[in-house]
Order: structure tokens, then sequence, then C-alpha cells
């Protein structure tokens, strides 16, 4: 079985090809010859991840998945969501992104928050399935850390005392909201070979 993962980030691409049974190859966007700007108009996450595989199937008519992750945060109620990436408007800019989030939660007695992926997968004609991970944790008062990307420095997982930022790659990818849909999507696929 062919299967495209809507994504061009390589790390997240050779990350799966390890977890998928060898019967499935997995491609990438490079791999299928898509270089477009995929669209992401949704209003959540969901909408926005099928809206991707749609896209890569319609257009290349190959089985495609594809994932959206926002950061929820509970004071906000569940800002910035699936504005995450542009939260602090265009063009896309983690830093601001984290400044913005500081600043609106300055004196805010609860600062709970969760990650959450979704994936949308399409197999041949067959309807879409989604596989959900969810982290719940906290936003600190300020950035710690060096590694991981987007709101990582900000956020510490429940149960832990570092932010993502602060973890390795591979403590961060065993908790991970990612890696828990990850995980289900796998299991699925494991299923059908």
């Amino acid at each position: 079985m062919k299967l495209c993962f809507a994504t061009n980030n390589a790390h997240k691409l050779r990350e799966l090809r390890q977890l998928v049974a060898p019967e499935i190859e997995l491609l990438s966007l490079e791999d299928i010859g898509c270089s477009d700007e995929i669209p992401e108009t949704g209003n959540t996450l969901q909408e926005n991840a099928l809206q991707k595989a749609e896209f890569i199937k319609q257009k290349y008519g190959i089985s495609c998945f594809a994932d959206d992750t926002g950061l929820e945060v509970a004071y906000l109620n569940g800002a910035p969501g699936v504005y995450s990436a542009r939260y602090a408007g265009e063009p896309s800019d983690s830093i601001k992104n984290v400044e913005l989030l500081l600043t609106n939660l300055e004196g805010a007695p609860d600062r709970s928050a969760q990650f959450r992926t979704v994936i949308a997968l399409l197999i041949d004609n067959a309807p879409p399935v989604y596989f959900e991970g969810t982290v719940k944790g906290e936003i600190t008062q300020n950035p710690r850390g060096e590694s991981g990307f987007g709101y990582d420095p900000v956020f510490i997982p429940n149960g832990f005392r570092h932010t993502f930022a602060e973890m390795t790659p591979q403590q961060k990818n065993k908790i991970s909201h990612r890696a828990i849909a990850v995980e289900k999507l796998v299991h699925f696929l494991s299923n059908l070979t």
C-alpha cells in the first residue's frame, strides 16, 4: 500500500517510516511531486487536517493523511487553537506568538492548557478516519529551554517540571500529543496490512 503523509517535515516523515508496517510505503509531498501551497482554512483542527488530506487525495489520486496541531488555553477560551501558528498575525512567527500568549495571560488565575493534534486519514474511497492526541499542562510565566519549536518553551506537561523545550526530542516524542495521535494511526494501519 502506498500512503502519502502531507508534510514537508523530513523529521516527522522519517520517524513515521520507522513506525509503520513494512508493507506500507510512506511517501512525502516531495516524493509525489507536490510543491503546492496546501490550503488550511478550516475553523477546527479536524477541518484543517481533512482539508490537507483531501487536497492531496484529489489532486494526486493517492491515499493520504495529514495532521494539524493547536495549543488550547483554558483562560483564553481555547485560543489560540486552530490559529496557533498565526496567533500574532502573518507571516507566522513563533517568538511573537509566544510573546502575545504571555501578554494575554498576564495576571491570569488559570494557566492550564493542552496541546492537541488531529490526524485525518483518507484511504481509497473510504470515509475519513480521525486520530487525536492530547497532552494537558500549563503555561509558564517565561519561556524556558532551547529545544523544540512553537510554544514548547512555555508549555509544561502535567506530571513534569520541565517545558517541552527543556526536554530532549526523545523525551518529548514519548509523551507528546503528536506521538499519541501517531500511535493510534500506526495501530489502525497495522490492522489493515
